[in-house]
């Protein structure tokens, strides 16, 4: 798709929509997280039982890596992606390798934890690219019109 004359950086509105899909799959993904983890506590998940706490939060962190990465090396797709035609790809066009798909993830938490700078950092580079885009060496294009 990358390789396709139309195909466009997206913009960061196009991203923050198909993230918004993307919650949907996820909710699900972390009610099962939960369910894991209730499961393996004997039923019991406490807020200041810490042990649980973390455990649950590494099932939903677990999950949530897993959704991503394998969507990015699979197609190049999250669910929310292909609602908006979006597409991530290498640099040079092929498809993300897993390690590349895990380091986009990681940086992209990193984005998300110094309250988004690290995707509203596209909106300054000439480049449209994130923090994850220009760590993993990848960009997300759209070949739909009007991005």
């Amino acid at each position: 798709m990358s390789n396709e004359p139309t195909a466009t950086p997206a913009s960061l509105w196009l991203r923050a929509l198909a993230g918004a899909y993307d919650l949907l799959p996820l909710l699900g993904l972390w009610f099962f997280a939960g369910a894991i983890a209730l499961g393996l506590t004997g039923g019991a998940i406490e807020a200041h039982a810490e042990f649980r706490k973390l455990l649950t939060q590494l099932l939903v962190l677990a999950f949530s890596a897993a959704y991503f990465v394998v969507s990015w090396t699979r197609g190049g797709q999250t669910i929310g992606m292909r609602a908006w035609r979006l597409r991530v790809v290498r640099v040079d066009g092929a498809a993300l390798r897993w390690p590349q798909a895990l380091l986009r993830f990681g940086v992209a938490l990193v984005s998300l934890a110094a309250l988004g700078i690290g995707f509203v950092w596209m909106l300054f580079d000439p480049q449209k690219r994130t923090w994850h885009d220009i760590a993993s060496r990848s960009t997300v294009r759209c070949s739909a019109a009007g991005n």
